[in-house]
């Protein structure tokens, strides 16, 4: 029988460093501030499709209240004031060492569960979430020199950790707004809204229409800002769904958590990027720490 859970997490993976890639393309000709936004329609229209096929709804018009509530809070959070900060990483630092940051957000979201919904974390946890910190501190300590490229900088490295941050505060609240509506797509679809109101908001107090002007006419940019909202949101959860239908949670949650190693022979055969032995294996530490943790 073929494992077609492990085969969708496996996807998934893939299908976060894809997106990954593109943001940071597509950040580097309009800006991340612009790509942050013009993704946004893109996802919505997808989930409405999907909401039409499997609800007969195209928007999230039966959520409650609450839901609307907790889910929009999640949305603020997770989708403005995170991915404003992890798609600057993606420009600053690059999509490898951005996304392996990254991996901190389940170690803020179960340290979250725990001071803010009473969660419970066992012994093997608290070494996963150690090996997590331990292997990003290493890759990071262990930076090959890029030719004329400067080193990472302090600035990248906090706008990651900003955004592994907004993550895990964005999972936290989707949670509590989820407990009485249980569909994923439709409370993705409450998050991306709220978020595109939250945008909508901070650009016309800041300014920042003009930057969407301009990218409006780079072509390119916009393909890649659509390929990488269809990817991150769309078919990678869609496929992360898959994944924990048709095997262990924790098994799906530890394979589509190797990202940050999918993208290291990406970043070395196509972006000609240098990477040390303490890169990978700080990676691998990292990752391993995840799956510890999920798998407790």
């Amino acid at each position: 029988m073929a494992p077609v859970g492990e085969l969708a997490a496996l996807a998934t993976a893939f299908c976060w460093a894809g997106s990954a890639l593109a943001f940071e393309a597509a950040g580097r000709r309009i800006g991340s501030m612009a790509v942050n936004l013009l993704r946004m329609p893109v996802a919505i229209a997808a989930l409405a499709a999907v909401g039409l096929w499997t609800r007969g709804l195209a928007l999230p018009t039966d959520a409650p209240a609450d839901a609307w509530l907790w889910l929009s809070v999640s949305g603020l959070i997770g989708f403005v004031l995170g991915d404003l900060c992890l798609f600057r990483a993606l420009v600053v630092i690059g999509p490898r060492l951005s996304s392996l940051i990254m991996s901190l957000a389940p170690v803020f979201t179960a340290l979250f569960g725990w001071l803010a919904l009473g969660e419970t974390l066992a012994w093997a946890q608290w070494l996963g979430m150690t090996m997590v910190i331990g292997g990003i501190g290493w890759a990071i300590a262990d930076q090959v020199p890029q030719g004329n490229r400067p080193p990472p900088s302090a600035r990248g490295v906090l706008l990651a950790l900003g955004g592994a941050l907004g993550q895990a505060g964005g999972l936290v609240a989707a949670k509590v707004g989820m407990h009485d509506y249980s569909d994923p797509f439709a409370a993705t679809q409450v998050r991306i809204i709220a978020a595109v109101v939250g945008f909508v908001v901070i650009f016309t107090v800041v300014g920042w229409w003009r930057k969407v002007r301009a990218a409006l006419g780079e072509g390119k940019a916009l393909v890649q800002v659509s390929a990488g909202a269809l990817f991150g949101p769309f078919i990678g959860v869609a496929l992360s769904l898959l994944a924990v239908q048709r095997t262990e949670t924790g098994v799906a949650a530890a394979i589509m958590a190797t990202t940050p190693i999918v993208l290291i022979p990406i970043v070395v055969v196509f972006y000609r990027e240098k990477v040390g032995l303490g890169g990978v294996l700080g990676a691998v530490v990292a990752v391993s720490g995840v799956a510890l943790l999920f798998a407790s």
